[in-house]
């Protein structure tokens, strides 16, 4: 670790942090695998599931990890936060003032280095080192900034382990809302399924009732067309009867006249008239003769 400019004071101090670190990275990847262990006992009973409780499984699985990861993400940032403060206050005490460059937190090199150096300095540490080496970092002066740092991190812990034992209650509470829901959901179903069933079978009763109705109603319909074209037929040739009887009175009617005719001009009366008529007509004749040889003398 010469590049990081480290001597071998600092290079300790460093293993140290890192094995710190990475006893609460594994402790929270323990609780995440404890999560979804959680999940496997308490949801994953049955051989089946619809799309719908896989969502809801995923959905409370994700809310749980993320709490853990979130929880984590926070306490490794106040965790370092509590370093910084540690380190500025030793180094106010010697009246140097440090700076630090945001910027170089993401220098991947350095970043590979720091992790090339974990990986062969916490295999070549022997038990023995590990327990001298405690996950504290040794004051320059014998002040007490130490002994508030660990009493910080005591109090940290155990607030996290309430905070975690609330948690898992909360996730149990979850899961058992979210079973609740999905046998209410289910009833709810079944429910909806069985109402339908019923709707049907009043729909088809009433288009069963429907259909009779229009049945009867064809049928009368047909023997209302059958009982008018019988009346129609017997009204034709009733007219036909009648037009045949109007024809054979016309004919009577004609033939009485020639009959009534022929008595009438057989009366005495009828040729008295007829001379008369005859007598007049001479008469006429007479007197426009006259009136042509009168007129032709003027």
């Amino acid at each position: 670790m010469a590049e990081f400019g480290f001597n071998e004071h600092h290079q300790n101090e460093a293993i140290n942090y890192m094995r710190f670190a990475r006893s609460k990275r594994v402790i929270r990847l323990k609780t995440i695998d404890s999560c979804f262990e959680d999940l496997k006992e308490s949801r994953l009973v049955e051989e089946t599931f619809t799309v719908d409780e896989v969502r809801d499984m995923l959905d409370g699985l994700q809310l749980v990890v993320r709490g853990e990861v979130e929880t984590e993400l926070i306490n490794t940032a106040h965790t370092n936060v509590l370093l910084l403060r540690q380190l500025f206050s030793q180094a106010e005490k010697f009246y140097l003032r440090l700076q630090t460059d945001i910027s170089e937190l993401e220098n991947r090199e350095l970043l590979e280095q720091v992790a090339e150096f974990e990986k062969t300095e916490l295999k070549n540490q022997n038990k023995t080192n590990q327990e001298i080496s405690k996950p504290k970092l040794a004051p320059l002066n014998e002040g007490g900034v130490s002994e508030l740092l660990n009493k910080e991190i005591s109090r940290l812990q155990e607030e996290n382990d309430k905070l975690k034992g609330r948690l898992r209650t909360l996730e149990t509470q979850a899961m058992g809302a979210l079973d609740e829901k999905t046998r209410a959901e289910r009833a709810l179903k079944d429910l909806q399924k069985i109402r339908g069933e019923e709707q049907m079978a009043a729909r088809s009763q009433e288009i069963t009732s429907l259909e009779d109705t229009v049945a009867a109603l064809h049928e009368d319909y047909q023997k209302s067309l059958s009982v008018n074209a019988a009346s129609q037929k017997e009204l034709q040739d009733s007219l036909v009867s009648a037009k045949h009887d109007l024809l054979r009175v016309q004919e009577q009617l004609a033939l009485a006249e020639k009959e009534l005719e022929k008595k009438f001009q057989q009366t005495a009366a009828y040729r008295n008239m007829k001379e008369i008529l005859t007598k007049k007509n001479e008469q006429i004749k007479d007197i426009r003769k006259r009136l042509s040889k009168y007129e032709s003398d003027e």
